[in-house]
């Protein structure tokens, strides 16, 4: 089939892949043509980062294929499934306090790989249907075909069209385009959230208030009291409350309004390791106000202070290296 390119020649590997994408429909109007130009676009967005970049939670490319209009693009075969379909199917075993901390960990280190890359990557986005699981329920990040090569030099965004999924998208992205790192980093807030709460980022079956789950549980976040009211009671209290309130903690913080308020994905990654074991014994310094203390630096302009958070010079060693083929 056309112009073939693959990773692996391992026939075995190459039978038990999972197709990601196959387009093999004829199309007439100027519509379809619009779609099979944004088709040919994401495939080779996804064949460029994924073919240049490895990471034990970035997923595999095995191969792909193109012929004329025709893209196919062959994964890893990701045994689990979607995180998606773990957390909102009915029919879905709730998953551990345990394994979702995990899973958030594995996330924030393949987002933290791709931000840390000799040319940083935006993933732009960045939800739970992105993220599959291997047997192990290993977290890794799919679905390369949104992803933009980041600022460089002395530019501070990146402009482009509005694209991604509502509902996880960083406001001010929305509203201007402008796209940065910490964009990302909203959405994992959002997908935090998702994992705490066992709800929807937008679910429009439930009250008129609740219909946006930022909307909803962003005021109790740094109330510990309001703790029962956000942790998804499928969990039945089995899991650590002072874990349970740093990564509520740990989501206020990615759902800042202002984006340079927001930490960086290395900062997160340092803040959710110590979460995995249960206790959070020895993750960020949680103040008396019940936010974790990152680091401020404070600049002075007439009567203004603006406040952004400041890279844990540790964390560099938190996440594996990317390496760039």
């Amino acid at each position: 089939m056309g112009n073939c390119g693959t990773r692996e020649e391992n026939a075995v590997v190459a039978a038990h892949a999972q197709v990601q994408q196959l387009h093999l429909l004829q199309h007439s109007d100027k519509n379809a043509l619009a779609d099979r130009k944004h088709t040919r676009t994401s495939s080779d967005t996804e064949v460029n980062f994924l073919g240049q970049l490895r990471h034990p939670n970035l997923v595999k490319l095995i191969g792909y294929c193109c012929e004329d209009d025709h893209r196919l693009l062959v994964y890893e075969f990701m045994f689990r499934g979607s995180l998606e379909n773990h957390l909102f199917r009915k029919t879905a075993i709730p998953l551990p306090w345990a394994t979702r901390m995990s899973i958030a960990l594995g996330a924030a280190k393949g987002l933290a790989c791709l931000h840390n890359a000799e040319r940083p990557v935006i993933y732009r986005d960045f939800k739970t249907s992105n993220i599959l699981l291997d047997s192990d329920y290993t977290a890794k990040l799919s679905d390369f075909g949104l992803a933009k090569a980041g600022p460089e030099g002395d530019e501070t965004h990146v402009s482009t069209r509005v694209m991604g999924t509502y509902g996880y998208a960083a406001p001010e992205y929305v509203m201007t385009g402008h796209l940065t790192a910490r964009s990302d980093v909203y959405s994992f807030g959002v997908v935090l959230l998702e994992l705490l709460t066992g709800r929807k980022s937008i679910d429009k079956s439930r009250a008129s208030r609740e219909h946006s789950l930022v909307d909803w549980v962003r005021p109790k976040l740094s109330d510990k009291r309001r703790l029962h009211q956000i942790i998804d009671p499928k969990l039945e209290g089995q899991y650590s409350v002072r874990a349970a309130h740093k990564a509520c903690s740990l989501a206020y913080y990615c759902l800042s309004q202002n984006p340079k308020a927001r930490p960086l994905m290395s900062d997160v990654v340092e803040t959710l390791e110590p979460l995995q074991s249960g206790g959070g014994s020895d993750g960020a310094v949680v103040h008396a106000g019940g936010l974790p203390e990152y680091r401020v630096r404070r600049s002075l302009a007439g009567n203004s202070v603006h406040c952004r958070a400041i890279p844990n010079p540790k964390c560099s060693s938190a996440v594996p290296a990317c390496r760039v083929r």
